[in-house]
């Protein structure tokens, strides 16, 4: 038996909550964190949380909800967050029954319109919860290279294997903590990043209600956390010696790496980040990084040319006036480079092997390269 093995056992205790009570601990705030940083963000659909609420009222058995105790008396979800989000959702008003099979004649109907027995039924509906209490030798374990936090999340992904997969980021987002992980969704939240890669704009006065807003829980890049990869895919291929491997295992290491930095240097990349995103988009805007028309006529926009892109101008850094100056001939350069058979693919992003990447940035500094005269 290791030493995590004899210094850590996990003990629970469970206990019941009627919906209102559940409702009110996470209006509130103070005693249930409903979005840990490691949670993946509100995915489910109106009939998905519709059907919750129709097996609530039928008494068909819910699976427990998981929270971990972080404090006395104050706890975070770790398993649970999209049943929670529905309950407390419908009982506040904020979407009608839809797709109901059993309650059918419920359908369209606000939690406010329900018949009385429907409601009081409700209200004496119940979910189980499972608290989880870590005992731990603290000296032993923070003696080894794991942590509480790395428990927490060890829990956290064993709980979440039985249930629908988490992608690659939002795993990245569960097992590496800290203050760069924190920058990346910063990031993914400006301005810029949310008009090129058309992701609903962050204009809610209360960042609590970012997780609210339903047009941006619609959006695939913001649902499956893929703008928070596309900004880790820059700070993954900057380091030219993290360029080995898969691209998973470049980003993996993007993050493990940058887990323990402070919040100043974080702060530095978020500034790094959002100054290479505007020359970028300076030179190649409005509508930066999109592919040629297909032969439908439609263009798309391009990871592959997105990432390549920041990085070269990165390297040329300090021409960046020069380039922003010369972005004319520029996208010239480039359009050339799209029309010749063997450039193409490299900007396309159709190798994505360690090599094609190189190949594919070196293209891109080439192409600003001479396009500013360099």
């Amino acid at each position: 038996m290791n030493s995590l093995a004899r210094t850590l056992r996990v003990v629970y205790q469970t206990n019941n909550f009627l919906l209102p009570q559940l409702r009110d601990l996470i209006t509130k705030g103070e005693v249930l964190n409903i979005r840990p940083e490691y949670q993946r963000r509100l995915r489910w659909t109106n009939p998905q949380k519709s059907r919750l609420i129709e097996s609530l009222l039928l008494n068909i058995p819910v699976p427990p909800i998981f929270l971990y105790e972080i404090e006395g008396a104050r706890y975070e979800v770790m398993d649970g967050q999209q049943r929670l989000n529905a309950i407390k959702e419908f009982l506040e008003g904020d979407f009608a029954l839809s797709g109901l099979q059993v309650l059918s004649p419920l359908n369209g109907l606000r939690y406010s319109r329900c018949p009385p027995r429907i409601k009081r039924a409700l209200d004496r509906s119940s979910l189980s919860a499972i608290v989880l209490l870590l005992e731990s030798d603290s000296d032993v374990i923070l003696g080894s290279s794991f942590t509480v936090t790395d428990i927490r999340r060890f829990i956290f992904d064993r709980l979440n294997t039985g249930g629908a997969k988490l992608n690659a980021q939002e795993i990245r987002n569960a097992i590496y903590p800290g203050y760069f992980n924190r920058a990346i969704v910063e990031m993914a939240r400006t301005t810029l990043v949310t008009q090129i890669f058309s992701i609903p704009p962050y204009v809610e006065a209360d960042p609590n209600e970012y997780y609210e807003n339903s047009e941006r829980q619609r959006n695939n890049l913001y649902s499956t956390m893929g703008d928070c990869q596309l900004v880790l895919r820059y700070f993954a291929l900057r380091d030219e010696k993290n360029i080995r491997g898969s691209m998973k295992a470049m980003l993996d290491r993007a993050m493990e790496s940058r887990m323990d930095i402070s919040e100043e240097d974080s702060d530095s990349l978020k500034t790094e980040f959002a100054e290479r995103l505007k020359v970028a988009n300076d030179i190649f805007g409005p509508n930066p990084f999109v592919l040629p028309p297909d032969e439908k006529g439609r263009g798309r926009i391009s990871a592959a040319l997105y990432d390549a892109t920041l990085v070269a101008v990165d390297r040329l850094w300090q021409k960046r006036d020069k380039l922003v100056a010369a972005k004319d001939a520029i996208q010239d350069r480039l359009r050339d480079e799209f029309a010749n058979e063997e450039s193409a693919p490299v900007l396309t992003g159709q190798g994505n092997t360690a090599q094609a990447v190189r190949e594919r940035i070196g293209l891109i500094e080439r192409i600003l390269s001479e396009g500013a005269g360099l």
